[in-house]
């Protein structure tokens, strides 16, 4: 399968992915199946809303296990020691400073599995994270946003 996208994990998402699989195969699948069960003892499963609910559940959660599934076997573990404090790269912690407001922001730049914006955690294939892939402290950079352009400057890069 030559379309398999490589998925950059740090260990933490790595372990969040995990136990999301682990949770829905040894727990959900048994709870999906025990709700399709009692759903058809409620007798004619052709007008059972309660049936249809639990076969799109269950197709849902399925579905989620394939695509977990596949992304570990396509994973690539990002390790602390490989994380550059010179460039910035998935893994780098980025302090970056808005030139326009001053305001300063932290982000961790993670793959695109394991984004969370409200938790600062962009991926490298953000906006942000495109724009100062691979850049160094003190670099400055254009961020194209739906407002217009934002200028940041990279304060610092850790691990």
């Amino acid at each position: 399968m030559a379309n398999d996208k490589e998925v950059i994990l740090t260990q933490d998402g790595l372990k969040k992915l995990e136990e999301e699989l682990e949770q829905l195969k040894s727990v959900k699948r048994r709870e999906v199946a025990e709700r399709i069960k009692i759903a058809i003892g409620y007798g004619d499963i052709s007008e059972n809303s309660e049936y249809e609910d639990a076969k799109n559940e269950q197709a849902f959660v399925e579905g989620r296990i394939i695509t977990l599934e596949k992304m570990l076997r396509n994973a690539r573990i990002i390790n602390n020691d490989e994380v550059d404090v010179n460039t910035v790269g998935v893994g780098s912690i980025v302090t970056l400073k808005d030139l326009e407001f001053g305001d300063i922001v932290e982000y961790s730049i993670v793959g695109t599995a394991e984004s969370d914006p409200f938790q600062n955690k962009i991926s490298n294939e953000s906006p942000v994270g495109k724009a100062i892939i691979g850049k160094s402290k003190g670099a400055i950079v254009d961020v194209n946003v739906p407002a217009g352009v934002i200028q940041y400057e990279i304060i610092d890069i850790k691990k």
